[in-house]
């Protein structure tokens, strides 16, 4: 991975072109095909990683609306295309989101695949409602701490994992209880309703365990090939939701949700970036522009 100059974006019809402040990024994504492939599975390397970005829009596709000039926005860039790890990018505008102007780029840039992997996997998938139990892995991780906070939000009972240290995080952000995976046993959890693992086959084969008769196994990490007894088990890939960004956003304004960062980069420490960003809890960011 080496920092140059790239040609400038193009507009295709319905993108606009954003001027990133801030990108978030996920270690693993260099492993993904749409990384180094087209929709059509065609090599488009040399490729710009990065899906989450924070940034300025300043210019609009033939066919685009919604969105204006100028505008503050975040949300998602294309899985199959150059992404938000470079000063300008071109993104479809159904991707983005009005950013509010007191919410920070930097917080703009860590919400969208974490908040919105999050929101879809716990109600749209594992279809949680008030009064149910829900076992959250990595409750301190990017995805973990905002699952583990819209839950509660939600009226939900959340049990929080991770390793020792991440106890207090996940205590403080609303898990009702914390399960040391290194020195606690996660099966003196009991049934729950609903798991959702990040990470991990065999932390996923045991938490299946636990799913109570009608609950849902939620997991993002790959395919699962076991099941609940009683149960079933959902993989799904986040999906951009301009309404669901905007939920998230308001959340974050009236103080009901906290977004950790963790490591904050520049765009020339990227490549360090990568090698490092799963060290610690919360999404690791690049600050591309700090204006």
């Amino acid at each position: 991975m080496t920092l140059s100059d790239r040609p400038a974006p193009h507009a295709a019809e319905n993108d606009v072109i954003v001027r990133v402040h801030a990108a978030g990024f996920t270690p693993g994504e260099l492993e993904w095909p749409g990384t180094w492939t087209d929709r059509a599975g065609r090599d488009r390397t040399p490729s710009v990683p990065g899906h989450e970005l924070s940034g300025v829009v300043t210019e609009l596709g033939y066919g685009t609306t919604g969105l204006t000039v100028g505008q503050r926005v975040f949300g998602l860039a294309d899985w199959a295309r150059d992404g938000s790890l470079a000063e300008f990018t071109a993104v479809e505008a159904r991707n983005l989101a009005p950013l509010p102007a007191d919410v920070d780029h930097a917080v703009g840039a860590a919400l969208p695949i974490s908040g919105l992997t999050a929101w879809q996997a716990l109600f749209d998938h594992g279809r949680l409602q008030a009064g149910q139990t829900v076992l959250i892995h990595g409750a301190a991780g990017a995805v973990g701490s905002i699952a583990v906070q819209l839950a509660k939000r939600a009226g939900a009972t959340v049990i929080g994992t991770g390793r020792a240290r991440h106890r207090d995080v996940a205590l403080d952000l609303g898990a009702a209880a914390f399960v040391d995976l290194e020195n606690d046993k996660l099966e003196d959890v009991g049934e729950v309703d609903v798991v959702l693992y990040v990470f991990g086959e065999e932390i996923g084969k045991r938490s299946a365990g636990l799913v109570r008769a009608g609950g849902t196994l939620v997991t993002i990490a790959a395919p699962p090939d076991f099941e609940p007894r009683f149960g079933r088990s959902v993989f799904f890939v986040v999906e951009p939701d301009r309404a669901g960004l905007a939920q998230l956003a308001a959340l974050v304004r009236e103080g009901s949700l906290r977004v950790l960062i963790g490591s904050r980069h520049s765009l020339e420490e990227t490549p360090k970036a990568f090698s490092t960003g799963r060290q610690g809890g919360g999404k690791p960011i690049v600050v591309v522009d700090g204006s």
